[in-house]
C-alpha cells in the first residue's frame, strides 16, 4: 500500500471519452478560457482607465474579475493538456492546482461578502460611508479578500498531507481537494471529520452573508447564489456515494461557471459599467 512519501505522480480517471469527444469537448473548453479572459480583462481595463468608476464598488468588482482570470488559469491549461492525451500530474503541480482552486473558491467568497458590506453601507448608512470606506480601509479589505483564503487553504493543505494516501487514482477530472481527501486518504474517518466541520463552518457563514446580500443590490445577490448552489451542489454530489457523471460536472461548473458569468451579470446590471463598454464599442465602430 502506497502512502504521501512514495506517490509522485496522479492518473486522472474521470475522463474515458474517445478522441472525436476529447477533442470536440477541447474545442468548447478552449472557446469558454478565451471568453472568461475578454469578459474578465473587459471589466478589469474599464475601470482601471476610467477615474469615474474608482470607487469602492468597482474596485472590489475588478478585484473579483482578478480573482476569476486566478481561478480560470487554475483549471483550464491543465484541462486542457489532460484533453489531448495525458492524464497523469505530479504531486506538485496536483498540489499547486488544489491551493489555486481552493483560494480562488474562498476569494470568491470573500470578495462577494466585502462587496455586499460596502453597498450595505452605501444604502444603509449613507452618511457614515465617506468616513468608514477610506483608501486605507478599502485596502485593509483587498488584503483580506486574498489573505484569509490563502491563509485557510495553506492550512488545510499542510493538514492534508499529514495523512497517508492510499491510493494515486483520481476519479475526477483535475485535481480537486475533495477527491483527494475522501478518495485518496487512509484515515478516512479522521478527514472527514476536519472536511464536515469546514463546510458547516462555511455553510452558516454563507447564509449570514446571503441573508446580508438581499439588503443591498440584485447584481451582488444574483452573484453569491449562483456560487452558493454551485458550490453546495459540488459537495454534495462530489463526494464518494454521488453520481459520478454528476459530480464530475459540478466539480467543473463550480470554477467554469462563476468566472464566466459574473461579469455578464455586472457589465448588464451596473449602469456605469454598461455605459462605459457602450462607448468604447461606438469608438471601435467609428
Amino acid at each position: 500500500m502506497d502512502n504521501i512519501s512514495s506517490i509522485i505522480m496522479f492518473t486522472f480517471s474521470g475522463l474515458d471519452e474517445s478522441w472525436t469527444n476529447r477533442l470536440i469537448i477541447f474545442v468548447f473548453t478552449l472557446l469558454g478560457f478565451i471568453l472568461t479572459i475578454v469578459l474578465n480583462l473587459t471589466l478589469i481595463v474599464i475601470i482601471i482607465l476610467h477615474r469615474t468608476l474608482h470607487e469602492p464598488m468597482y474596485i472590489f468588482l475588478c478585484n473579483l474579475c482578478i480573482n476569476g482570470l486566478y481561478g480560470s488559469t487554475g483549471f483550464y491549461p491543465a484541462f486542457l493538456y489532460t484533453l489531448t492525451g495525458s492524464n497523469m500530474i505530479s504531486l506538485s503541480n496536483c498540489v499547486l492546482q488544489i491551493f489555486v482552486i481552493m483560494t480562488y473558491s474562498l476569494c470568491e467568497f470573500t470578495n462577494l461578502t466585502v462587496m455586499a458590506l460596502d453597498r450595505y453601507m452605501a444604502i444603509c448608512r449613507p452618511l457614515h460611508y465617506q468616513t468608514v470606506m477610506t483608501r486605507v480601509t478599502i485596502c485593509k479589505l483587498l488584503i483580506f479578500i486574498w489573505l484569509f483564503p490563502c491563509g485557510t487553504t495553506g492550512v488545510s493543505i499542510s493538514i492534508m498531507l499529514r495523512y497517508p494516501l492510499c491510493g494515486s487514482h483520481i476519479d475526477r477530472l483535475f485535481c480537486q481537494n475533495w477527491a483527494l481527501i475522501e478518495r485518496l486518504a487512509c484515515q478516512e474517518d479522521i478527514v472527514k471529520h476536519i472536511v464536515n466541520g469546514s463546510f458547516f463552518v462555511w455553510f452558516n457563514l454563507l447564509v449570514a452573508f446571503l441573508i446580508l446580500c438581499m439588503s443591498t443590490c440584485l447584481p451582488h445577490l444574483i452573484a453569491l447564489v449562483n456560487f452558493i448552489i454551485l458550490t453546495i451542489f459540488d459537495a454534495l454530489f462530489g463526494s464518494r456515494d454521488g453520481p459520478k457523471v454528476l459530480g464530475k460536472l459540478m466539480s467543473v461548473a463550480s470554477i467554469v461557471i462563476p468566472p464566466f458569468i459574473n461579469p455578464i451579470i455586472y457589465g448588464v446590471k451596473l449602469t456605469p459599467i454598461r455605459t462605459q463598454i457602450k462607448k468604447h464599442f461606438q469608438q471601435i465602430q467609428s
